[in-house]
């Protein structure tokens, strides 16, 4: 459909349409601005209004079923006038595609100011666009039976859904549909033969393709655009009906209600989901991410148990480790004298002080830690194995095989269109088509390269306006702690570096999301000046934009505590510098896995809870607001269309953040989940509460979204073959580099010489001596104290 003589097209479609709708009525009133048009439609059936039910999905002959909504407002600036005259040619040419519109006055709406356009699309309007958009229906029951019930199917009865409720609808052989061999179709009911959801996909296919006007010598189209230039406020199809109640007759079967029982509720935690019917109600795109984030969360179980074992075996054997013991015994960490953990202010300090903070650090890392590291890596080769199986099988029992042909030869983005001035004969299907030629996008191209580098260096500047955060508190606090006697008491466990570690990453964290909250709307500003030409092109060069700079965000901070911390300090009486001034943060004396793990538990389990409260609270509280203003008139018919209009929207790219949102999770699970095995345990319980959280938001607080195909995931299983490549080599560092089990077995296999405790000395052995008589003025404490010998951790 990327004719430029889109309205000629549409009205051709409509002649065919008048042959059977008797236009005499919408003709008669073109002549007419929408207000007067509406009070003559209001005049003429208010009688059948009071009669109708606030839950009526119907126009008001109770007949036809409404498709689709459109809503405004009176505006009262200066552009009054031509808002209104964009509305009323828009209606027009909706009306010559065929389409059936019934106005609501805004005296009759609930706040007496908005006005309710009422689309429905009549029979041939639906079959010609299911053909234009190669829509697949039933042509024959299947004759295949259902798997049948294994053993094992009777142990999980109790998460089982009813057949009725898995299955609602036989199983169809289907075919492209064809107008001209209708006769092939299973059509027992023309009112019911179309979904509702292939009912809002083709009047939102029309909607976003039908002009306007013609403004500066461009003609301008589609629905998206007046939503934008607020000439219309919403556009939105309608919910099955009220989801705490089934619908009553003649309302079609409520769909809604039955996902709100079976899906939504909170109580069915350990229950399935009914796939079938989540696809049937919004759509195969939607529908995919469901079965994407219940197979994830399904193989996060085993991932959780094997860790949870290893988090024990640690806890286990945490009193009876060979290291911590010595650390903690009085006659051997208490004797040994540690050099200043910073310059003048910090004094020297005992080994055994560190004693509750190296027991803590056993707990991730001990002996399991590397036999966890390689069943992850396992683990994420299998999942993504086994959710392309799961994904094949997905695109044959939904039909979707051949879906990816449809979707690059139909869906261009009306954006593209519009801005296209340009057209080339495609070589394939020898058809003219808009073209936009590359030194167009150029410009457009570097800004947004030069937008995510920026946005990606002011992570990393914030990430180092951290790090001096520490080393400029650090000292402070290690001043205030050893001056304090109140506080000697508790400095075996709030050390300055732990205290300090706790406080940078809640900063930290608070960072992270300011600089995510504003990188949200320039990328997608900058997305949509690139002038991408398909959707799928549209939400790719998003996806790698908000990633890139995610990924850095989320994990940079996680990179440099791993990695690089520690990793640089020097030694006594040279010591490195960041910026000449502050002494490079050193390791807490447990090694700086422990810091890996605090630093990965705050930002995990602080976004996972920040999310899905922003997920419930946000909409739940702007829907009660808009309610609350909205319901100025109860004497007035709280109508469908007003009860959905009071929702929020889920908005296009309101699936974009929720697959953002797992692959992210997905990243602090994979990446550096050698140093805290509890990861997919926390990762198991969100995602339980986030199936549920985000099927009671879709059901009961945001508008129904617009039905749209997807055969896969998309670009996101690119990025997690990615991650999970780059897990395998994070988790063999972290081993190597991070983790203290490499320098144990060395020592236990090298410079053991007890037989029975193989690891007695290795504390001692693990650190050097250093004479405080060799420290320069300016880094010794300043408080001189007596020739002693000084033991320093060796790195």
């Amino acid at each position: 459909m990327g004719d430029p003589d889109l309205l000629e097209v549409l009205a051709e479609e409509g002649e065919k349409v008048n042959k059977h709708i008797d236009y005499s009525f919408q003709m008669s009133e073109q002549s007419l601005s929408s207000r007067e048009t509406s009070f003559l439609i209001n005049e003429e059936t208010m009688f059948q209004k009071n009669q109708q039910s606030k839950d009526s999905i119907f126009f008001r002959d109770g007949i036809r079923q409404i498709d689709f909504v459109l809503s405004y407002v009176d505006d009262v600036k200066k552009d009054a006038e031509l808002k209104a005259e964009r509305r009323k040619e828009f209606e027009t040419n909706l009306r010559k595609t065929g389409l059936e519109l019934e106005i609501e006055d805004k005296r009759d709406s609930e706040d007496g100011r908005t006005y309710f356009v009422k689309i429905h699309a009549p029979w041939e309007v639906l079959v010609t666009y299911a053909e234009v958009l190669g829509i697949k229906m039933p042509i024959k029951e299947s004759d295949i039976p259902r798997p049948k019930h294994t053993p094992i199917s009777y142990v999980l009865g109790p998460v089982r859904l009813p057949l009725s409720v898995k299955y609602p609808h036989p199983e169809y052989f289907t075919a492209q549909f064809s107008r001209h061999r209708q006769e092939l179709f299973l059509i027992e009911d023309q009112a019911t033969f179309f979904p509702s959801s292939s009912r809002n996909r083709i009047v939102y296919y029309i909607l976003s393709r039908c002009p306007f006007g013609i403004e500066d010598g461009k003609k301008r189209f589609g629905i998206e655009r007046l939503l934008n230039s607020n000439t219309y406020s919403s556009a939105y199809p309608l919910h099955d009906g009220q989801y705490w109640k089934p619908s009553e007759p003649p309302n079609p079967t409520n769909e809604r209600y039955t996902l709100h029982q079976n899906w939504a509720r909170f109580s069915y935690f350990y229950k399935e989901q009914p796939l079938d019917l989540i696809k049937n109600y919004y759509g195969e795109k939607i529908g995919i991410y469901f079965v994407f984030l219940g197979f994830y969360t399904e193989m996060l179980f085993f991932a959780a148990v094997v860790g949870l074992a290893c988090f024990i075996y640690g806890l286990l054997s945490m009193e009876h480790n060979t290291s911590s013991t010595e650390i903690c015994d009085p006659e051997i960490g208490g004797q040994m004298i540690m050099c200043p953990l910073c310059d003048q202010v910090c004094d020297y300090w005992r080994l055994n002080s560190t004693c509750l903070a190296s027991k803590f650090s056993h707990l991730f890392d001990n002996e399991s830690t590397v036999f966890f590291a390689i069943f992850m890596g396992i683990w994420v080769t299998l999942f993504l194995e086994f959710w392309k199986q799961r994904q094949a099988r997905l695109e044959y029992e939904w039909d979707l095989v051949d879906f990816e042909e449809e979707q690059q030869q139909l869906q261009l983005r009306p954006e593209f269109e519009a801005m296209c001035k340009h057209r080339k004969l495609n070589a394939v299907t020898k058809e003219m088509e808009p073209y936009m030629p590359l030194y167009t996008r150029i410009p457009w191209y570097f800004l947004s390269g030069a937008t995510v580098t920026l946005w990606m260096s002011l992570v990393v500047t914030s990430m180092v306006a951290v790090i001096v955060y520490r080393l400029s508190v650090f000292a402070t606090f290690a001043s205030f702690m050893e001056s304090d006697a109140s506080l000697k008491q508790v400095k075996s466990f709030l050390t300055p570096q732990i205290t300090t570690s706790l406080t940078g990453s809640c900063l930290n964290f608070i960072v992270i999301l300011i600089l995510n909250f504003f990188y949200e709307k320039i990328s997608a500003w900058i997305t949509k000046m690139e002038i991408p030409r398909t959707y799928q092109e549209y939400e790719s060069s998003l996806t790698l934009k908000m990633f890139l700079f995610q990924f850095v965000n989320f994990y940079s901070s996680c990179f440099y505590v791993a990695f690089f911390k520690g990793k640089f300090v020097g030694y006594p009486g040279k010591y490195t510098y960041l910026f000449n001034e502050w002494r490079s943060e050193e390791c807490d004396p447990g090694g700086c896995l422990i810091e890996l793990t605090t630093q990965l538990t705050i930002i995990m389990t602080g976004k996972q809870i920040f999310g899905n409260i922003k997920e419930a609270i946000y909409p739940l509280a702007l829907n009660w607001w808009r309610r609350r203003k909205a319901r100025t008139n109860s004497e007035k018919l709280y109508s469908r269309w007003e009860q959905d209009h009071d929702l929020e929207s889920f908005g296009p790219l309101g699936l974009f953040y929720e697959y953002l949102e797992t692959v992210t999770q997905f990243g602090f699970v994979t990446l550096f989940v050698a140093s805290f095995p509890l990861a997919p345990l926390l990762a198991l319980i969100n995602n339980i509460v986030e199936i549920r959280v985000d099927a009671w938001k879709l059901t009961t607080q945001y508008r129904r979204t617009v039905a749209s195909k997807a055969h896969s995931i998309g670009v996101w299983q690119d990025i997690l073959y990615g991650m999970a490549v780059l897990s395998v080599a994070t988790n063999a560092f972290i081993v190597a580099f991070t983790s203290d089990i490499i320098p144990r077995l060395v020592y236990y296999y090298a410079y053991s010489t007890n037989a029975t405790q193989p690891m007695t000395g290795y504390v001692n052995n693990s650190l050097s001596v250093f004479l405080i008589a060799d420290f320069p003025n300016h880094t010794a404490p300043s408080e001189k104290r007596d020739f002693i010998t000084c033991s320093m951790l060796c790195f």
